[in-house]
């Protein structure tokens, strides 16, 4: 079982605002690598002109640009709320990178209200992600942009 407090600990010790923002973005992308199970693919995601852009990331060769709207990651843009989803294959859309993926958390990273970057996991297991996960990702993203 993941130690949330320590988790979260670790985010606040190794992110900071003096630090270039995409290596706060990379290390947090470590961090959540080391401390989650069952993962293969984590990261980010920027907006530009109503688009996504490939950002730091950990795991095999990923899609670059995703139109908004498209798959859970361009649908998240869109609803600009966290999508949890159980089985990828049942979301009508699903952009497949790795196919190894059965489950997938998207978390939008926000700016003075703006969302400027997805947070983006893939799970090799089905109904990997908990509510709990869920949470606790939240948070560990509003500590992120705490300091953007």
């Amino acid at each position: 079982m993941m130690n949330n407090k320590l988790f979260l600990k670790t985010l606040k010790s190794v992110l900071d605002k003096e630090n270039e923002p995409l290596s706060n973005y990379a290390n947090m992308t470590a961090i959540i690598n080391e401390f989650f199970d069952e993962l293969n693919w984590v990261g980010f995601y920027f907006v530009k002109n109503n688009s996504l852009y490939l950002g730091p990331f950990q795991g095999k060769v990923a899609c670059t640009n995703i139109p908004y709207g498209k798959g859970v990651c361009g649908t998240t843009l869109a609803i600009k709320k966290t999508i949890l989803v159980d089985d990828v294959h049942s979301f009508e859309g699903h952009i497949a990178c790795d196919s190894a993926s059965q489950s997938e958390i998207v978390i939008p990273i926000f700016k003075n209200d703006n969302i400027v970057a997805l947070l983006d996991i893939d799970s090799p297991k089905l109904n990997r992600f908990t509510q709990n996960d869920k949470n606790i990702l939240e948070e560990a993203c509003h500590i992120l942009e705490s300091i953007l």
